[in-house]
């Protein structure tokens, strides 16, 4: 019997870990956190109109913005002098309270504002 009374130890332990974990959210998209909102790491998460959010980590003294999407990441480069990154289909501009993102007809985020971590 200590053998089967280490198994069901071993398989409730298991369950309770898994039942845990089941209720974390990992999607840094997700709009479901509005307060606090934390994302990838030195990211900065911008809320904008109809409480869509997205994540940029600038790079290169400010010369190129990564774009972070849930399953990867975008470089946008600075265009001259200019508060304008794009990869040509993608195009980010950072005008404070006034940001926006166009990546081609997909998506078009307005009215973006910078949120600073609490």
């Amino acid at each position: 019997m200590p053998s089967a009374s280490k198994t069901l130890l071993i398989t409730i332990s298991a369950m309770s870990l898994l039942t845990s974990c089941s209720s974390v959210n990992l999607n840094p998209f997700s709009s479901a956190n509005k307060e606090g909102l934390s994302g990838p790491q030195n990211a900065t998460a911008y809320l904008c109109e109809g409480n869509k959010q997205f994540y940029v980590r600038m790079l290169n003294n400010g010369n190129e913005a990564w774009l972070i999407y849930p399953t990867h990441e975008v470089a946008l480069p600075k265009e001259k002098a200019s508060n304008i990154y794009s990869s040509g289909a993608i195009t980010l501009t950072i005008n404070g309270d006034q940001t926006t993102l166009n990546d081609g007809e997909k998506i078009a985020y307005t009215a973006c504002k910078p949120q600073t971590k609490k």
